[in-house]
């Protein structure tokens, strides 16, 4: 069970022209937003990751500006967790659980939680912050990857689980990023 003592937010590539060319983007960058949002209001660590940005441009601004821009941790590896700052972050932070969402399912999105279920962590695919291209190359994604153990999600039934009751002082944040 997701609580804010044991999860962490891992934000995978959400950047450049890419990110307006995948599936549902407006949704995808939307719920993402969301998503951080949340995660912050609740103090969950949250790691956040560009596939060579000198090449595939920057993490989009209405992400970028909810982030710290000195925590982007640049990779090359499609696995963030090939990376080694991204692992000993990963490491550092001591969550069981990490929610994952990002660009494209089937490559980094799908390479980062395969190698996060290898090292014995719980991820939770944030479905509705998640998308590739084309649809299909999601949904085999986040079918091999439920075959593997990851558990799917999406962003309002992952913050009200880490929020668990109404009587929590987020919930009006949270009930207002969800609306």
């Amino acid at each position: 069970m997701l609580n804010a003592s044991n999860c962490g937010l891992l934000v995978i590539d959400i950047q450049g022209k890419l990110a307006t060319q995948v599936v549902n983007s407006t949704q995808l960058i939307a719920g993402t937003e969301a998503l951080i949002l949340g995660c912050k209001a609740l103090d969950l660590p949250i790691v956040w990751l560009e596939q060579a940005p000198n090449k595939l441009g920057a993490t989009v601004p209405q992400l970028a500006s909810l982030l710290h821009p000195e925590h982007a941790i640049t990779k090359t590896t499609f696995s963030g967790y090939a990376n080694h700052t991204v692992a000993q972050r990963i490491k550092s932070e001591n969550k069981q659980y990490w929610l994952v969402c990002g660009i494209e399912a089937h490559i980094c999105v799908y390479q980062t939680a395969r190698d996060l279920l290898a090292n014995k962590f719980k991820v939770m695919l944030v479905e509705d912050a998640i998308s590739s291209q084309h649809i299909e190359h999601k949904a085999l994604a986040l079918s091999q990857l439920q075959h593997n153990g990851a558990q799917l999600t999406n962003v309002e039934m992952c913050l009200y689980e880490l929020l668990a009751d109404s009587q929590h002082p987020q919930f009006r944040t949270i009930l207002n990023l969800i609306k």
